[in-house]
């Protein structure tokens, strides 16, 4: 078996095990910041932002353990860097955090405006919410980033830098 053959049937710690799921820990602590010291929020940035980290620095070695004839090897790494870094920082935590802020906020004015609920029921709906949603604006998310990146930064480097997107 080939290195790249290898490397294709190879599970992603960071794409195809539970490991995954610490890229939606920002969405979550958002989900729950009007429950929640803003310090729990932040923490579960912290969490998010580890995890793109990692993401970014396990695909960059991986693309200098592919042996290619069309680019150096640390230009590889830095590309698959760079491409992993800004697309998870986009797609795991900028704009899901955004999204599922905005989405919050807007349910617990709205609650407050149109109902008479205690405002510990406001929240807990609001925090479901948040938590609802989260399953539904992932695929949007990611093929939008996919969409930007591909018509922008993808274009200033060539196609043996791009690692696959989950």
């Amino acid at each position: 078996m080939s290195e790249q053959q290898r490397q294709s049937t190879e599970r992603d710690l960071y794409r195809d095990t539970w490991v995954r799921y610490l890229g939606y820990a920002n969405e979550v602590g958002e989900a729950f910041r009007s429950l929640v010291p803003k310090a729990v929020v932040w923490l579960s940035y912290g969490v998010s932002s580890s995890y793109v980290l990692a993401d970014a620095i396990d695909k960059g070695k991986k693309a200098g353990e592919v042996p290619s004839p069309e680019a150096g090897r640390s230009t590889r790494m830095a590309l698959a860097v760079v491409d992993t870094f800004v697309w998870q920082s986009l797609a795991s935590v900028a704009i899901p955090g955004f999204t599922i802020n905005r989405l919050c906020a807007a349910s617990l004015y709205v609650l407050g405006t149109m109902t008479r609920w205690p405002l510990n029921v406001r929240k807990w709906t609001t925090t479901t919410l948040g938590l609802l949603a989260i399953p539904v604006i992932v695929h949007p998310i990611d093929r939008s980033v996919d969409f930007l990146l591909d018509s922008s930064l993808r274009k200033l480097y060539p196609s043996v830098g791009k690692p696959s997107t989950p």
